[in-house]
Formats: structure tokens, sequence, C-alpha cells
């Protein structure tokens, strides 16, 4: 399921790269529709996520929040 907004989401950024003329037309198209940009956008969201959780812990327990 994630994939599937991952997929939207690339559309509408080639869209507005599209509008805005900072990329070709059939850049954009190959952007929205090539499923390894979306896997590798997936695969990178996720460890951001990961990421973004291990420093959270790391500073909880810094700060002495995790009690």
């Amino acid at each position: 399921m994630t994939l599937v907004f991952i997929r939207i989401l690339l559309r509408y950024l080639a869209a507005v790269l599209v509008t805005r003329g900072l990329i070709a037309p059939d850049l954009g198209e190959m952007i929205s529709r090539d499923p390894d940009i979306a896997m590798a956008l997936q695969v990178a969201s996720g460890a951001l996520i990961a990421a973004t959780a291990e420093g959270w812990y790391y500073l909880a327990h810094r700060c002495g929040w995790a009690k």
C-alpha cells in the first residue's frame, strides 16, 4: 500500500517540476512511472523513519524522558 502512495507522490512531484520548467516532460513521465524509483523512494522513506525513531529514543534517554 505504501508503494501506491509513493507513486502518487512521485506523479505530483514530477508534475510540479515539469510545470516549473525544471525538468523535461519526458523525464517527468519516467520519474512518475518507473517502479525502481518508487521502490528506492520507499526504502529511503523507511530508513528516514527508522533513523528518526532511533534519534528520538537516544534523545529520550539522554534527557531522562524514558523512565
